[in-house]
């Protein structure tokens, strides 16, 4: 097995030695072992190539230097002595008939480099062969763009939209205009002349020095959505992420990766919010509709809906009548399991409410827990819930700022409730619920103590750090220096409300309407205030903030049931 890691590595070459290719794709769940030989600032991608060498995963490899982190991974990978076979093929970045020229050469020297490892034979048949014929259908799909993901990003993609995925990042979308035919009655100069030729007038690369013609990426009418993919420390794609988000017309997700694993679990929020807001939340799985029992139930008149929004810190329900009236809510701690949170938080919302639990038709389930909960019928992304509850509770919203136990969510909403587009944090736990709690351990205070304290202040305090490890740190070297409790907690909640208010503005303000917060962070008078500062705006405040995203779930069972 020879892997490679760009579109532009000649395959069909060494498929014609008999050689099976496939595209490094490791997504490892950390870089122990790159991280001893390779420098941290290095890309994810760059750190997982090493690691799979290390790990023995990979025996072959061709890369391309493409850019210098590639050129620092062949030096790394060149002194761990661990590939059998290692090649680094020198990559023209124009399309002009010098270079194709030179890329010819490159490809011949690679071609000589392999017969001289391997022993074999080069075999013109077998790599005639090898060119298949890429059909294209005309159909709406959804473009997944920018820089390359792994097997299981792309397969948790397609696994949660409907509608087809089309691969065309930079190892994505490899097509090659060429008839073997023609090729066949060439000598192998014109030949290899031919295949560079190929190779090179694929749609280009953005790190090609004329990527213009990338542009039919993005205007076909074809396209329905996009979903747009960089990796940290990689600035080529961040830089047309900045350039493209300003001109298309269809909806855009970006996501950002280290090409690890560990933040699995959000980027699946934002895939599945994603699809709802294309798709439709309703009609996200057609097969979960009303069973006959339940619908015997309605025919009395008398039956309710509920949500259950399965927090980090806290599990909240929201229980519906027949007139989709509030019936009962209930918030408790999130404890040692979705499952069973979601059961005791439920139990104690039917008791409240008075009613019987077999009365309840139809449950929604939300939250990061949502997949865990198995008594529910349906299961929506907690953005999309939030968008809908802040609807409910107050119409004229068209921003909805979420500030939760472990991440922040900035909504911009339509008219009707729906998604117009969002944005989230990463998984840096700065700003959340859990940074704010770290704080108020830090400063010996309760959560609703530091949530006043902070409107007391007189020396205006700047924290430099929202990290939380550092930013504890500094308030504690600042309660050292004898500065007020009260000048320090509004220093963190300017911090806090910066960093929120950062993210809201990035959705852009052309969406006129009001804000609203919602998230238990929206009792906390100090970040209101700060963050309605930051935005010159004020910010729409209820009592059911906290539940905005149960009570979102529960009007989504209760439009199902009216259907």
């Amino acid at each position: 097995m020879i892997h490679y890691v760009c579109k532009y590595t000649p395959v069909e070459l060494l498929n014609a030695f008999g050689e099976e290719c496939a595209v490094l794709e490791e997504m490892p769940e950390n870089f122990e072992m790159s991280d001893q030989i390779a420098h941290a600032n290095l890309c994810g991608f760059g750190k997982s190539v090493i690691q799979a060498v290390l790990e023995g995963k990979v025996k072959q490899l061709v890369l391309v230097n493409c850019c210098d982190s590639a050129r620092r991974v062949y030096d790394i990978v060149e002194s761990t002595g661990k590939c059998k076979f290692l090649y680094m093929l020198d990559l023209p970045h124009e399309d002009n008939e010098c270079e194709k020229v030179k890329y010819a050469q490159a490809i011949m020297r690679l071609k000589k480099a392999y017969e001289k490892f391997s022993g074999k034979t080069f075999d013109k048949e077998a790599f005639l062969n090898s060119f298949t014929e890429n059909e294209t259908e005309m159909k709406p799909y959804i473009g997944l763009l920018g820089v390359r993901v792994t097997g299981i990003l792309e397969k948790m993609i397609r696994d949660n939209i409907q509608m087809d995925v089309d691969n065309l990042t930079c190892t994505g979308g490899r097509q090659l205009a060429v008839v073997p035919e023609q090729m066949r009655q060439m000598d192998e100069e014109k030949m290899f002349l031919a295949y560079a030729d190929a190779l090179l007038c694929q749609i280009p690369c953005f790190r090609m020095n004329n990527n213009t013609r990338r542009n039919q990426l993005y205007l076909d009418p074809n396209l329905k959505g996009i979903i747009y993919h960089t990796i940290k420390f990689c600035d080529y794609y961040g830089f047309e992420y900045a350039s493209i988000k300003k001109n298309i017309k269809v909806p855009l997700l970006k996501i950002e990766t280290d090409f690890t694993s560990q933040s699995a679990g959000q980027l699946l929020t934002r895939i599945q919010a994603f699809a709802e807001t294309i798709e439709g939340s309703e009609d996200m799985d057609p097969g979960k509709g009303i069973s006959e029992e339940a619908r015997k139930k309605m025919e009395s008149g008398i039956y309710y809906v509920a949500g259950i929004d399965s927090g980090s810190t806290s599990t909240d329900v929201v229980i519906l009548d027949q007139d989709g009236k509030i019936k009962s809510t209930m918030i408790i701690p999130t404890g040692g399991g979705a499952m069973m949170s979601a059961e005791k938080s439920l139990d104690l919302a039917v008791e409240k409410a008075g009613i019987k639990k077999e009365e309840i038709v139809r449950i929604v389930t939300t939250g990061y827990g949502r997949a865990y909960i198995e008594s529910g019928d349906d299961s929506i992304t907690e953005i999309t819930c939030h968008a809908k509850g802040a609807h409910y509770l107050n119409p004229n919203v068209r921003t909805v700022i979420d500030i939760g136990g472990q991440d922040i969510k900035a909504i911009s909403i339509d008219e009707n409730g729906a998604v117009k587009n969002f944005l989230m944090n990463d998984k840096c736990a700065a700003g959340t619920g859990r940074f704010l709690e770290m704080m108020a351990r830090t400063l010996g205070l309760s959560l609703e103590e530091m949530s006043t304290k902070g409107l007391e202040w007189k020396e205006n305090i700047v924290i430099s750090s929202m990290c939380t490890v550092f930013a504890e740190s500094e308030v504690v070297s600042l309660v050292a220096q004898n500065k007020d409790v009260a000048d320090i907690i509004h220093g963190l909640n300017v911090s806090v409300a910066s960093k929120v208010g950062a993210l809201a503005a990035r959705l852009g303000k052309k969406n006129p309407g009001e804000y609203m917060m919602t998230g238990g962070v929206a009792k906390n008078p100090g970040i209101i205030k700060a963050l309605e500062e930051k935005l010159d705006a004020k910010l729409y405040i209820c009592d059911e903030a906290q539940l905005c995203g149960a009570l979102g779930a529960a009007l989504f069972a209760y439009e199902k049931c009216s259907v």
